[in-house]
């Protein structure tokens, strides 16, 4: 397995059309990320970027998105999620000091091998090579859309009888030496008419109120009069020593 970076390799960051999709297509949506994605596309930062590769069968598996930003390494700095970061980093600016993680993803078919732990160490590598203090990642649970209904601050005390954390994702981060600062409670939001919001789930929102939606960590709030769909997604920030 080969991890490199966009620079270091844009050969393979061409071919990032070839990874499955794991995400939800609502998560394809948000208000801020499709305000700064294109920036990604069009090439921004490539030295901190990365593609899982597979040599031998000559297949993209896997790719890590991130974003250097400002962070004075308090808690109460850290802003609010992936659309907090983005807003920070394209809007705000200042010296940067940390970098935070904004997409791990592993193709479907490869999932269960243990390679997300690969993109991560490689966001740290990359973290450590550019100087910076830190490695942070609002951390999206994996298990949390099978309880939606749970609020994000009581899942993640979750632990197992071993002591360990109950959600594997949570749990690889904890074992590569991360540690929980909080949570993020609007780390994604998605606005959408009630249309768009059936026709990105394949469901029917008759009447106005919460609902819960295959693939969301908390239910979608419909309002009907208003024509609006809005999904607020909660994170848990994670902190990694580099």
């Amino acid at each position: 397995m080969l991890v490199a970076t966009f620079a270091e390799r844009p050969d393979l960051a061409a071919r990032l059309g070839e990874l499955e999709d794991a995400f939800p297509e609502f998560m394809q949506h948000g208000d801020v990320t499709t305000r700064y994605w294109p920036t990604f596309a069009s090439g921004r930062f490539p030295e901190y970027q990365l593609v899982l590769y597979d040599e031998a069968a000559d297949t993209i598996l896997g790719k890590g998105q991130t974003t250097p930003f400002r962070w004075d390494g308090s808690p109460a700095d850290l802003p609010d999620g992936v659309d907090g970061v983005l807003r920070r980093a394209y809007e705000e600016g200042g010296e940067v000091t940390t970098l935070s993680a904004l997409v791990a993803v592993v193709a479907p078919s490869a999932q269960g091998r243990g390679l997300s732990r690969l993109i991560i160490e490689g966001m740290r590598d990359v973290a450590g090579r550019h100087g910076l203090d830190a490695l942070v990642a609002p951390v999206r649970p994996t298990l949390k859309p099978l309880y939606p209904l749970t609020p994000i601050e009581r899942y993640l005390t979750w632990r197992r009888d071993d002591g360990e954390l109950f959600d594997p994702w949570l749990r690889l981060h904890e074992r590569l030496g991360a540690e929980i600062v909080g949570v993020c409670p609007s780390s994604l939001v998605v606005y959408g008419s009630v249309a768009e919001w059936e026709a990105w789930t394949g469901m029917t929102f008759p009447d106005s109120g919460p609902y819960v939606v295959e693939g969301a960590l908390v239910p979608v709030e419909v309002d009907r009069e208003r024509d609006l769909g809005r999904y607020v997604e909660p994170n848990v920030w994670m902190r990694h020593p580099v």
